[in-house]
Formats: C-alpha cells, structure tokens, sequence
C-alpha cells in the first residue's frame, strides 16, 4: 500500500513527508518485493469519494473479487495456466462532498497532482520498478505455454487518469510490431493491460490529452474503459464542470477509429480477441451499474464491485498470453 499526498508524492509512512524523488527507487525496492511465486501483478488506483481507510478496503474487495472468480471460473481462463496475485493499492486523497462542488474540487486536484505534481512520475516509477523486478514474459505471447510475470493497471474513476497519465509519460517511440507482442525494451516499462472503472474524463481526453497513448505508450493490450448511463458524478456532475459528460457516462468517443464496442460480459460468457482488439474498447456495463441510480447524488459512479468486473480483468489477463 503506498500513499500520494495532494501534490502527487510518495508518502513516507514512517514520518509522513513526502519522499524526495532519488529516493522513491529505494524505497520502492524495501517495500514492494515481487515475490517468485506471484503470476501477475495487479496495481489498483481508486477513485473519487475515498478516504484513506475506504481507499484500502476498496481495493481489497476488488481484489478478492478477483481471486474468487478465478477460483470459482478458473476453467474459462485456462491461458492462465493459473493465477497468483500480487497485489498493490495506491491511495491520494480524494474524499469530498458527493455533488457538484466535490466533484470540482477534486478534478482540479487530479489535474493539479498529474500536470503541476508528481503523480504520473510515481506512479510511472512504480510501474517501472515492477516490471524490472517482475520475470519477464518471454517472446511473443503464446497460448497456454507463455511464462513470466505479467502487470496489470486498474483505475477507478479519477484514479483512471492517473495510470494513463503515467503510462503516456513513459511514451518513447512505438516499436515496430503489432498487436499483444512484449514491447520494446528501451521502454522503462511495460504494461500487459490498462483497465479503467468509470474514467472521469472527457470523452474525446485520447484526442486532446492523451494523443500519445494511441501509438507510442508501452501497452501491450487495448484500454479498456467501462460505462454506465447510470453513472451521474460522470454523466451530471461531469457534464456541469466541463460541458460534457464523462467517459464513465457515455464512454470515449475521439478518435472513432481506434474504438470498439463490446457490452460487460455475465460470468458464463467469455471474451475473445476479436471483441477486444482495438486500441481503445468500451465495455457498456449499464445492465450491470446500476445501484445507487435514483438516491445517490454520484448514481452508479462506484457501482462496480461484481464478479463480473473481475472476469473483465481476468479474461484481458488471459488474452494478453
């Protein structure tokens, strides 16, 4: 478990400072060793509305969600061969009043932490620290027979533009394949898949901020962005503050096309490469995000706590074999 304060640097438990920047490589290395027997490696950054207790207990819930699809589904991931998680929480302070004010207020503060802050860099860092700690895949991915340690990026709501924020600030030049293939080297790391709950972000953001992510971020998989008409902090809130509602209301729209479309998969149904292929892919979650529609002012915002929002991640970690 790791902690950002508002201007985006690692905290120091030990005396609650920030952590100069030369020294979050060894204090990444005194915490977070990678243990030989963990298969893939989840990084889980929260979203809006969480204090520091409900920013652990959220991503604990997301990640036994995880271990008890797998056990109960482990047939429909048979890529995997098997799957042993490793786990990370990277929590920022993001507790505000649940309406339009709150909202505001804590879009200006990830704006702040990623543009003017250290956020991006961090969690950059962090990334960076476990892919070079991770046993790589080797090679090109291969059905059912791929090995190494594998990382996955999980962002909720405003947690989402912080982890594309950092995979676009290690952005070098985009290696010549195509395609799941292991990327190129020179990169200082390399992700397997980026998954976002419910981006709080402007639907046309990949055209605007993140044009890079498209061609030269290291990502090995699609960006997959889910939605919901039932989410109202990104449809109502988000819509208020900047003209438009949000990624986790109407999904990403720029550039169409390097987009796709596929509907949240119920736990009998797998996904397959060809639903799943694009560079960018929203996944329509609505028949499945829906509580908290009528009486909560964000709506469905943070309806996402299904073991149908684990099959999405275990089936991206399957096809990214």
């Amino acid at each position: 478990m790791l902690d950002l304060d508002e201007r985006g640097d690692l905290v120091d438990p030990r005396t609650g400072e920030p952590l100069p920047p030369v020294a979050v490589h060894g204090f990444l290395a005194e915490r977070l060793e990678v243990p030989s027997t963990a298969s893939d490696i989840v990084v889980f950054v929260h979203g809006w509305q969480n204090s520091r207790k409900t920013a652990e207990a959220r991503g604990r819930q997301f990640f036994t969600l995880v271990e008890d699809t797998y056990e109960t589904q482990r047939d429909r991931y048979q890529e995997l061969n098997s799957w042993s998680g490793h786990y990370v929480i990277v929590r920022w302070p993001s507790k505000s009043s649940p309406f339009r004010r709150g909202y505001r207020r804590i879009r200006d503060r990830a704006h702040e932490m990623t543009v003017n802050g250290r956020a991006a860099d961090v969690i950059a860092q962090l990334l960076g620290y476990l892919n070079a700690s991770r046993r790589q895949p080797s090679g090109p991915p291969t059905l059912r027979t791929a090995d190494g340690q594998y990382l996955h990026c999980v962002g909720h709501s405003f947690g989402g533009r912080f982890v594309v924020e950092a995979a676009q600030a290690a952005a070098d030049s985009r290696p010549a394949v195509m395609g799941w293939n292991r990327a190129d080297p020179r990169y200082p790391f390399a992700l397997d898949t980026l998954l976002v709950f419910q981006m709080a972000a402007s639907p046309d953001i990949f055209t605007t901020r993140f044009e890079r992510i498209l061609h030269d971020a290291p990502i090995n998989g699609p960006i997959a962005l889910t939605r919901s008409i039932a989410d109202r902090a990104t449809g109502l809130w988000h819509r208020l503050a900047e003209g438009t509602p949000g990624i986790g209301h109407v999904g990403a729209t720029e550039p169409a096309d390097h987009i796709g479309t596929v509907r949240l998969h119920d736990l009998t149904t797998s996904y397959h490469y060809q639903e799943v292929g694009s560079r960018i892919v929203n996944v329509d979650a609505t028949w499945r995000y829906r509580r908290g529609r009528y009486w909560n002012p964000a709506g469905a915002h943070s309806d996402i706590w299904y073991p149908e929002s684990a099959h999405l991640l275990l089936s991206l970690a399957a096809l990214a074999r």
